[in-house]
């Protein structure tokens, strides 16, 4: 039930993959982009689309769609679904997950966090930036990496216990009869 309800999903909203193929854009992919794992959902695509989305979710730069899917087309895994979870750290939701990736980069780094009562200044700004960057990269890497597993495995675990499900649910039917 879930892959037909996220199929229905996908083929609604995603551009036929022959469209995005022929686009003028990217015919310089060649048949990069006829890979059946870009666009069909399976345990092995759809696992790595979650690793590659995730973990390019917590990169703090500009264009993480163009990098989750350069992720996905070298890992073969679902475009569609690796492109849409970078959405994960919207414009709403990245001020307080990279303060969290902040915090956890502080306290891998065994620092304590600056208190400067001196008010709002661009130098304390900028000087302030020089203490920041070190946390907060290593915090945000930490965090891709252990999102990015988490999806992964998680995805996978999932998916093998709706596997399970089906199979008890057709032997208890074959029981029946």
């Amino acid at each position: 039930m879930p892959k037909q309800f996220i199929d229905k999903i996908i083929k609604k909203y995603v551009p036929d993959p022959e469209v995005l193929i022929t686009h003028k854009h990217l015919t310089f992919l060649g048949d990069r982009l006829r890979d059946p794992n870009l666009w069909h959902l399976s345990r092995r695509s759809v696992s790595m689309a979650f690793a590659v989305g995730l973990f390019a979710a917590w990169i703090p730069v500009p264009m993480q769609m163009v990098i989750s899917a350069v992720g996905a087309l070298y890992y073969r895994a679902n475009l569609p679904i690796a492109i849409v979870l970078v959405w994960i750290t919207n414009p709403v939701t990245m001020p307080p997950l990279f303060y969290f990736a902040y915090r956890v980069g502080m306290w891998f780094m065994n620092r304590s966090s600056p208190t400067d009562e001196s008010g709002f200044s661009v130098e304390s700004m900028l000087s302030g930036l020089s203490d920041v960057w070190e946390p907060f990269l290593l915090g945000c890497f930490i965090m891709g990496i252990i999102c990015s597993s988490a999806g992964y495995f998680g995805i996978r675990y999932f998916w093998a216990l709706q596997i399970n499900q089906k199979w008890a649910e057709r032997k208890a039917k074959r029981t029946q009869n």
